[in-house]
């Protein structure tokens, strides 16, 4: 079990240079976690690729709705108060607090390619290539 970071969700259901790394994450462990919060942020990211030409917007509709499928039995309430700590605390967004009060409550990895995030929370937060073992 892992706390999925929106951008590891990212890698993984549009194609890019980190979809690989994302998929061999996937395959090493398969069951994500995600606050409720992560659809805000995915559909954020799919209407920016959109607008740059990146992807059509069917096709953007399309990944919105794999996406979802295999993401919403894994989403899960946040201690927001713990989540407000952290952000306090750590100078870190209210949005990433979430993924991480989430991994620590769970005491599951977090996986995230942000590298404030991994400096920040080495005991809870790994990059996925780290997750993987290479």
């Amino acid at each position: 079990m892992i706390v999925a970071d929106t951008n590891v969700v990212v890698y993984l259901m549009i194609e890019g240079e980190k979809t690989a790394t994302a998929q061999r994450t996937f395959r090493q462990d398969p069951n994500w976690f995600v606050p409720f919060l992560w659809r805000h942020e995915f559909l954020n990211v799919l209407v920016t690729f959109v607008r740059h030409g990146g992807i059509e917007i069917d096709e953007a509709i399309d990944i919105w709705h794999k996406s979802t499928l295999l993401f919403s039995p894994g989403e899960r309430e946040v201690n927001m108060p713990q989540a407000l700590r952290l952000a306090s605390q750590h100078n870190i967004s209210a949005y990433d607090a979430q993924y991480v009060a989430l991994a620590m409550e769970m005491s599951v990895p977090y996986v995230t390619e942000d590298q404030q995030l991994l400096k920040t929370f080495p005991d809870t937060a790994v990059s996925m290539q780290e997750f993987c073992g290479s």
